[in-house]
């Protein structure tokens, strides 16, 4: 249990601090569009799809801790929401799949607000 909680703990690392390097590649002055986070969403997907392929077809899944939940998940957790959702849709299960896919936008969205307004309210 252990060496798979230090596997994860230092995939997280490495992916969070690449996330970073991507957000200070992709640095926007003033604002504007945020293609750093489009670029690290769609990059992580991108590389989730060849990782979760590659490690089943080579009977490597004891790389998924490290590799999957760590680098790829700490380099965005979107990688791993594509990968559920696309799991869903290719199993045939196309209605959980949208089911899923919308509930995670709207409700994470509500939640985000919900916390804004949440501290601004306990910060007044």
């Amino acid at each position: 249990m252990i060496p798979t909680v230090l596997q994860v703990a230092l995939g997280g690392a490495i992916g969070a601090a690449a996330r970073y390097g991507v957000g200070v590649a992709f640095f926007r002055p003033g604002g504007g569009f945020p293609i750093g986070v489009l670029a690290v969403n769609v990059i992580g997907s991108f590389l989730m799809g060849l990782v979760v392929v590659y490690l089943g077809q080579k009977m490597l899944s004891h790389f998924n801790p490290f590799l999957m939940t760590g680098i790829l998940g700490g380099f965005t957790t979107f990688s791993a929401f594509s990968l559920e959702a696309y799991t869903l849709f290719e199993r045939g299960e196309v209605g959980q799949a949208a089911l899923y896919v919308g509930l995670s936008v709207v409700l994470s969205i509500a939640a985000l607000i919900a916390g804004i307004f949440i501290m601004r309210g306990l910060l007044a």
